[in-house]
């Protein structure tokens, strides 16, 4: 069987920060607005670029820091540089990029992570410090996996290190596929056998429900200190009912799509830079993050050797899936074919669509008429926060 890598980012907060922190984050965000304005004066955009013309300089002047700082402040300055560039051809951004975070990129030479232990020695000037981390239950899952790039990051909270693990995992090479459709308030799988599923999320209401309340504190607290918590409180609140929304809903679609092999999920890629409807379906559609969603869904299939694949999503939900026709509105959601009769809602066309271009981009022939549509005969499962029910539909 073929083998794909997953990469998993997990938290660590440390329980002391010593003194000699508050410098090395100073210095290193010295460095990069250093590098920064290099790259922007002299339009660099390689990282071997950028290293090969500064490192000699940097060198000189913070003789005392570990080298590999200096590689990775190269590193972060391009990253920062290019994202400014793109950003600022869609005019997005204007003047010069600056960085203002509290954050330091590590490579495996700057740090050693022991899971066993609880602790991270991190390499500073003064040579190399021990630190304490306090353990969360989901560390333990990691033991087994390769440590690559880290990030120490200081927040009103404290100071964490963001590590990236990566595994190795099996995955299979199915011949059927589950199509995926994702929605502002729905998930429609379509079944290799004939049926769908439809998982109703209210993903819409709770995002909707969490700006109303934010609109609501901004007009009544025009500033001050109160203001700022309460948005940051139920900003996070907001994120982490999305978040465990996201995980179960995952989950689901993992173990449905586990007994055929593979899933096949749109390519949302630019669907920002293509949104052009009212002022109030922009905001909703802007504050829709189908990304992570896709990214659990993709990380949690390959755990469990199920092939995931991406598709172009252009007319998925406008066109026959039988004949390719383009489809007529005959209701609400209901789409109709003029040339041979097929009816059906709009996101069971594009869930089924969906797993057609899956399986024309895998190499598998698919039959000039594809299965036959199951009217009426599809599962609706209505996911509800905190039960989940099914219903028929």
């Amino acid at each position: 069987m073929p083998s794909e890598t997953i990469k998993l980012t997990a938290k660590f907060k440390l329980k002391e920060t010593p003194e000699g922190l508050d410098e090395l984050f100073q210095t290193y965000r010295e460095i990069v607005n250093l590098l920064i304005t290099y790259a922007f004066e002299n339009n660099v955009t390689g990282f071997y670029r950028l290293k090969k013309e500064t490192y000699k300089g940097l060198r000189k002047e913070y003789h005392e820091l570990p080298s590999h700082y200096l590689y990775t402040a190269c590193q972060m300055a391009t990253a920062i540089f290019k994202s400014f560039r793109k950003r600022r051809k869609k005019g997005k951004a204007e003047g010069e990029p600056i960085f203002k975070k509290e954050v330091i990129m590590l490579d495996d030479h700057l740090f050693k992570l022991d899971l066993e232990n609880r602790t991270v020695k991190l390499s500073t000037p003064e040579g190399r410090i021990s630190l304490e981390f306090y353990p969360a239950k989901y560390h333990e899952r990691f033991k087994d996996w390769k440590v690559g790039q880290a990030w120490l990051v200081r927040t009103p909270k404290g100071v964490f290190l963001n590590v990236v693990f990566s595994k190795e995992v099996e995955v299979s090479e199915p011949k059927v596929f589950v199509g995926v459709d994702l929605n502002e308030n729905n998930v429609t799988l379509s079944l290799p056998d004939g049926g769908f599923v439809q998982i109703i999320t209210h993903e819409r209401e709770i995002r909707t429900g969490y700006f109303v309340k934010r609109r609501r504190i901004q007009r009544k607290l025009r500033t001050g200190r109160k203001r700022k918590e309460l948005l940051e409180k139920y900003g996070e609140r907001e994120r982490n009912r999305l978040n465990d929304l996201y995980h179960k809903l995952a989950n689901k679609i993992v173990e449905i799509a586990g007994k055929y092999g593979g899933i096949a999920l749109e390519d949302l890629t630019e669907i920002r830079d293509s949104i052009r409807y009212s002022a109030e379906m922009n905001g909703r559609l802007h504050r829709w993050s189908f990304r992570k969603l896709q990214s659990t869904i993709e990380y949690k299939a390959k755990l469990r050797g199920v092939k995931v694949v991406f598709v172009n999503p252009a007319f998925t939900s406008s066109l026959c899936p039988v004949c390719g026709e383009k489809l007529s509105p005959n209701g609400h959601r209901v789409l109709k074919c003029p040339k041979c009769g097929f009816e059906a809602d709009r996101d069971v066309v594009g869930s089924w669509n969906i797993s057609l271009r899956a399986l024309k981009m895998w190499g598998v022939s698919v039959p000039p008429e594809s299965r036959p549509m199951k009217m009426g005969g599809w599962k609706v499962i209505r996911y509800d926060w905190f039960t989940s029910s099914k219903s028929s539909g």
